[in-house]
């Protein structure tokens, strides 16, 4: 049964479970979960539940989606919450007492590798889950509105889960969808977009003795570094999402130090805003390699684009956002911030992919905290965090209409 602390307890299991991609990754986080709500259904044992479907779907050897979905009576869009089953690397510099898998639980914290990114989320939404699998059997009826929850693999990584979701049919334009990444206690409701570059440098090796006898790659490369950081600089600010940014984030080239490097390349990280988009970024990646061809002669440079995801802008109108803040404020008796997420998300994937205007984030703990060592997640952000979706679920897949007021 779905108690108060029923996704508290249920997050100490996940913390325990190791997921980490690269590693372990989801292979046996997937099987516990499936297991474990196979195990309701026959606990329930009610003929109603017979409907409720169970799908998985293989990203990737040995890596696997799952879905659960109790179908609706209406043609309503499904209600989905969608979480990720993968956390980052378990990582090293987590302190003497705290390791990444121990679950570890002080000062009403629960620490481990994933406890707020995301698997305190995943277990408030099985909360949910199962608290509707409870009302189905109880009202001997399904809902109105159908509700599916998505278990997806890969996020940490390439986010092909999300995407195999997509293409599965999973989840489209049509329906209400929710993560569960850390916000703070707020529903964020829009992304910045995230695009990819690799930048290769080509040159002319020489000893270092004679440098003009070379074309030094790596000099090059610094001269596209700098072009770059001038020109995000330049680009106007959003006035929500805020300013676009670059990250040079991996980085190599040359022999060494006595050699005229004849290679290097960067993988270069942007978050865009609007009206910057992967077009306009494109057009500075090119003007950047033409400034670096002219100051260091007999270098050339190619780009590829390695990812492209567009911004999430906000839609006021969303009848999810309603829904979603009018259940928060009423379980915090307080006015829910509206805000936006400085990360990419499997909603994100989807809103992008699909033009889908209701795709938002809420979940417990705090996005700063995440892959980081000792990430935690606190016991009443996961309290506060079962007690909204539950809210929701059973607003929105009873109501007439789904329509609640903002």
């Amino acid at each position: 049964m779905v108690d108060k602390d029923f996704a508290w307890r249920l997050a100490q299991e996940l913390v325990r479970i190791d997921s980490s991609d690269p590693g372990a990754y989801e292979d046996e986080i997937e099987r516990f979960i499936k297991g474990l709500i196979e195990q309701q259904l026959a606990q329930l044992d009610s003929p109603v539940l017979d409907a409720v479907q169970i799908a998985e779907l293989e990203v990737l050897p040995g890596r696997r989606n799952l879905m659960v979905t109790v179908p609706g009576l209406s043609d309503e869009p499904r209600l989905i919450y969608i979480c990720h089953m993968d956390t980052v690397t378990l990582g090293d510099g987590w302190n003497a007492g705290i390791p990444p898998l121990g679950a570890i639980v002080r000062d009403d914290k629960l620490y481990g590798r994933g406890a707020c990114d995301m698997k305190g989320g995943l277990a408030c939404t099985i909360a949910a889950l199962v608290h509707t699998l409870e009302r189905v059997a109880a009202d001997g009826a399904l809902p109105r509105r159908g509700f599916s929850l998505i278990c997806s693999v890969d996020e940490e990584d390439f986010m092909r889960g999300s995407e195999a979701a997509i293409a599965a049919g999973w989840v489209g334009s049509r329906e209400w969808v929710l993560d569960t990444e850390p916000t703070d206690g707020q529903i964020q409701v829009a992304h910045k977009g995230r695009t990819w570059f690799e930048i290769e440098i080509t040159g002319v090796t020489a000893h270092a003795s004679q440098p003009w006898k070379g074309a030094d790659a790596v000099a090059a490369m610094a001269e596209i570094v700098c072009a770059l950081r001038h020109a995000f600089a330049a680009l106007p600010v959003h006035n929500e999402l805020g300013p676009s940014t670059i990250t040079f984030g991996q980085i190599e080239g040359g022999y060494r130090p006595y050699v005229v490097p004849d290679h290097a390349k960067v993988c270069v990280d942007m978050r865009l805003t609007p009206p910057t988009d992967t077009a306009a970024a494109t057009r500075m990646v090119e003007q950047a390699i033409a400034v670096a061809e002219a100051a260091v002669p007999g270098c050339h440079g190619s780009y590829t684009v390695t990812g492209d995801r567009p911004a999430i802008e906000h839609d006021p109108g969303s009848p999810l956002l309603a829904a979603l803040k009018h259940a928060a404020n009423s379980v915090t008796d307080a006015d829910t911030t509206v805000g936006f997420f400085t990360g990419c998300t499997d909603t994100a994937v989807i809103a992008g992919k699909t033009g889908n205007r209701n795709c938002m984030s809420y979940g417990p703990g705090s996005l700063a905290l995440a892959h980081r060592p000792n990430e935690y997640v606190p016991h009443a952000d996961i309290v506060r965090c079962q007690n909204v979706l539950i809210a929701l679920v059973d607003n929105t897949l009873w109501s007439a209409s789904g329509q609640v007021g903002a």
